[in-house]
């Protein structure tokens, strides 16, 4: 039988991390992966230049049953550590907006980063592999590994989530919790586009594609960033974060011209350009497409016909374009539902974090096991919040193991 320090369950952001950090610690690290190689997710993140962390990381920037569980791990690791790590391996890096960070050149960066350190360290990392049979003894765990007999004294579980189920097998870390009696909350895919009904999608299939900065409100949450129209619904930075907040059946609220009070612009226009037409008019702050579409669809204002498009603004009445300043600035949908896991940034929900000390992430009444990352009930914000997570908890585990 083979003897490790600590075995970990999974070859992502969070698991490397946690085996760099166990190993510098002079501990015998194996990292157990299934898929052909590590660090897959991370590959393909930022448009493949990987979002590997946010300067603006704060608590308030992630999703919990209990707001307060993150707040230890990000202290004893924080953005500032993981730049530090990343600036003195030469990684080129920059700021694209609200924090966020990207590798100049490519997401590769990032895992060459992490194996030259589990190179460095001697950290054993086995991919196309399994681990088995995990049996719980007095001093550690027993287990198999493509059917060889291991022993480790401590065990990490860093299995991801539910989300990009093409990426390959996933729900382990769930199930594994759920046999030991372990509770999870509700998992539902995250940072995912909203399909829209039919009739939304064939009245708005000319905007496919189009984009625009939007105000988009959800359950005493707002985000004011870029909105997408795909061919199934909506999409964008706003409408991947305020996903994460929305409950089937509920409404949300989309303002599409954020810096401007309409009504107030409106009139003014009505009264410096009254033979403008309307279509004219709010095209100076929509797209032309999209400003056609509005005076065209009842299904985006009620009062939206024909006629509107040659309309000039100084025949509206101001009653008329109250309601069009409101229907813009206050847009009311209710999505169908999500794309699910399929497109899914990461997954909400996960192992109960009472269950876990949120100063190690160790089980309380399991001594030797871990649970880390996206499987915890932790889930950041777009911007490379969740990667900052694996990176935190990850450490936390490794110094504790």
């Amino acid at each position: 039988m083979k003897n490790y320090d600590v075995i970990i369950v999974g070859g992502g952001a969070a698991g490397l991390f946690a085996g760099i950090t166990a190993a510098k610690r002079k501990k015998s690290v194996l990292i157990v992966e299934q898929a052909n190689q590590v660090g897959r997710k991370i590959l393909m993140s930022g448009g493949g230049r990987c979002n590997f962390t946010n300067m603006y990381t704060e608590p308030e920037n992630f999703i919990s049953a209990n707001p307060h569980f993150c707040k230890s791990a990000l202290s004893q690791y924080s953005q500032w550590d993981f730049i530090d790590l990343v600036a003195r391996n030469g990684v080129a890096y920059h700021e694209k907006t609200l924090g966020q960070l990207f590798c100049d050149n490519s997401a590769k960066e990032i895992v060459n980063l992490l194996l030259s350190q589990c190179s460095k360290f001697g950290v054993e990392v086995k991919t196309k592999s399994k681990v088995d049979n995990i049996q719980k003894i007095e001093n550690g765990f027993n287990c198999l590994v493509n059917g060889t007999k291991v022993f480790s004294s401590s065990l990490i579980v860093a299995t991801g989530g539910l989300s990009i189920p093409s990426m390959g097998p996933h729900g382990w870390g769930y199930e594994f919790a759920k046999s030991l009696g372990l509770p999870i909350k509700p998992t539902s895919a995250a940072l995912v586009p909203f399909v829209m009904s039919s009739d939304w999608q064939t009245q708005m299939k000319e905007l496919s594609g189009s984009s625009l900065n939007a105000r988009v409100s959800t359950d005493n949450q707002s985000f004011l960033e870029g909105l997408l129209f795909t061919h199934r619904g909506l999409s964008g930075p706003s409408i991947l974060q305020i996903s994460s907040y929305w409950k089937p059946g509920t409404s949300i609220e989309i303002d599409l011209c954020p810096d401007y009070d309409l009504l107030t612009w409106l009139l003014e226009q009505k009264q410096s350009s009254p033979k403008v037409s309307l279509k004219n008019i709010l095209s100076q702050h929509l797209s032309k497409k999209l400003a056609i579409i509005w005076l065209t669809h009842a299904l985006l204002f009620k009062l939206a016909n024909q006629k509107l498009l040659e309309q000039t603004i100084g025949q509206c009445n101001d009653s008329f374009l109250q309601e069009l300043a409101l229907s813009l600035n206050q847009f009311m949908i209710k999505p169908d539902s999500t794309e699910g896991y399929k497109t899914a940034e990461v997954t909400l929900g996960g192992v109960d974090t009472d269950v876990l000390s949120s100063k190690t992430m160790m089980v309380k009444s399991v001594p030797g096991l871990f649970f880390i990352g996206e499987v915890v009930d932790v889930t950041g914000h777009l911007g490379g919040f969740n990667f900052q997570w694996a990176w935190s908890s990850g450490f936390v585990a490794g110094q504790n193991v």
